[in-house]
């Protein structure tokens, strides 16, 4: 069976967004809990579609340590008095969050190009 490649790229394209969208999403759970004691940073993972586009594969946590300070009242000290900080890395969230919005832009004008391409033959084609 043949694919339209108009409709694949409409299919690519509204992946992709979805695909960002979530992305964007997980970047801005990080970046909330950026001071939250014993946080760890939320990773995506993603998988590439037969049809074309991306969908999420899994969801996982990373195993990078956060710091440990000495804050012996804090709710969260252990017995020692030490807490340890969220892994998240500022500058790292914030690049992953600017590179999300722009690849959901691009998607967005692939889109939206491939809608007007479908405009365009429908008014040719109509009688």
């Amino acid at each position: 069976m043949a694919v339209d490649p108009l409709l694949a790229s409409l299919g690519a394209s509204s992946s992709g967004m979805s695909t960002q969208s979530l992305r964007m999403r997980i970047t801005s759970e990080n970046l909330s809990n950026v001071d939250t004691p014993g946080y760890r940073r939320k990773l995506l993972h993603f998988k590439d579609l037969a049809e074309g586009g991306v969908e999420m594969k899994r969801l996982s946590l990373s195993n990078r340590p956060g710091q440990e300070r000495y804050e012996p009242f804090h709710p969260m000290a252990d017995e020692n008095g030490m807490v340890i900080s969220s892994n998240v890395d500022l500058m790292v969230e914030l690049a992953d969050a600017k590179e999300a919005r722009r690849s959901f832009d691009a998607n967005l004008q692939a889109f939206r190009q491939a809608q007007g391409f479908y405009r365009n033959l429908l008014q040719i084609l109509e009688p």
